[in-house]
């Protein structure tokens, strides 16, 4: 019995993978969700730098090898948390 049980679970979480990928149509061509909030990510710690290097306050993003790549990540998060969450 516990087999069948486990089975069933394995079986269903397998499954759970197979519903439709989200994708955003772009004059007529299908794009991923996860494409768009990467570009969100990327241009918008772009942007946090440009705002930092300006008034020269960089020293609060050292190491700068971690902390970008962790603010795109953030970044791209934060866009899908709010344009792709359904």
């Amino acid at each position: 019995m516990r087999r069948l049980v486990y089975l069933g679970l394995t079986t269903s979480i397998a499954l759970a993978g197979c519903a439709r990928a989200p994708s955003v149509v772009v004059f007529g061509a299908s794009f991923p969700d996860w494409l768009f909030c990467i570009t969100a990510g990327v241009i918008a710690t772009a942007l946090v730098h440009l705002a930092r290097a300006g008034g020269r306050r960089l020293a609060c993003l050292d190491p700068v090898g971690v902390a970008y790549p962790i603010l795109a990540t953030l970044f791209s998060l934060l866009a899908w948390l709010i344009f792709f969450l359904r």
